[in-house]
């Protein structure tokens, strides 16, 4: 806590044990009460909260119980956000959004609800749906830095062959500096030759694209139709429903 304190960031998590997937429910269920314990600990340890939001993080595994007691215990630490931990971390997408769509709805209406660790198209738009605010993850520059890029169509390997004489943008419909001002294939030049400038134009694109997704998501959920919404981007990013 005094290490982010002092780092000033906006928002700050307290300390969590993020189990692996699959794990017992004994192991859980420790890992859980661990979580709650650090987070009174945290509470008690920060010293800006007129400047830094700090965060509980509901933990309980693929456990429903689990998950509903996690979030009563940090509920009545009264923290000023709450975040879903512990999920996308290998498991079906199935279990994925049962528990996602389980936890949320536990948490309070009135404070930012946060998803950890999600970045892909498909679950930032099912988070929305669930209820969540905010979602975070490395994966745009992640998969930048394996010339990966993001497009309406669905991903695209920029390092392959078939974009070696590739002059048209990453993505046609996006309005983002590389997209405005390089090629597929010259992106994929630069990544072949290992110039650090390839990956930073596809970092920008990945970024950007998630950017331009969720604003399109936002307006979707004024006008009441984000369902509709998920349905076309799914077939046209090529998702299975």
């Amino acid at each position: 806590m005094e290490i982010e304190n002092a780092l000033g960031p906006d928002i700050m998590m307290a300390f969590d044990e993020c189990c692996k997937y699959p794990s017992t429910y004994e192991y859980t269920k420790a890992s859980m009460e661990r979580t709650t314990r650090w987070a009174a600990r945290c509470k008690a340890a920060h010293k800006r909260e007129e400047k830094q939001g700090l965060f509980g993080i509901i933990q309980g595994g693929f456990y429903k119980d689990l998950r509903k007691q996690s979030a009563e215990d940090l509920i009545k630490l009264d923290f000023p956000g709450y975040a879903i931990g512990g999920i996308s971390v290998g498991e079906p997408k199935e279990e994925f959004l049962d528990i996602l769509r389980y936890t949320t709805p536990l948490m309070p209406e009135n404070k930012p609800r946060y998803l950890m660790g999600v970045g892909t198209p498909d679950y930032l738009i099912e988070a929305a749906i669930a209820g969540i605010d905010m979602c975070d993850c490395v994966l745009p520059t992640r998969l930048a830095r394996h010339g990966t890029a993001f497009t309406s169509n669905g991903k695209i390997v920029v390092r392959n062959a078939t974009y070696e004489r590739d002059f048209t943008p990453l993505d046609s419909e996006c309005d983002c500096y590389a997209c405005k001002n390089y090629t597929r294939a010259y992106i994929r030049h630069l990544v072949k030759t290992n110039e650090i400038l390839g990956i930073r134009l596809l970092s920008i694109h990945n970024i950007k694209f998630l950017t331009n997704l969720m604003y399109k998501v936002r307006i979707e959920i004024e006008n009441d139709n984000l369902g509709n919404f998920r349905d076309e981007f799914y077939r046209k990013y090529g998702y299975e429903q």
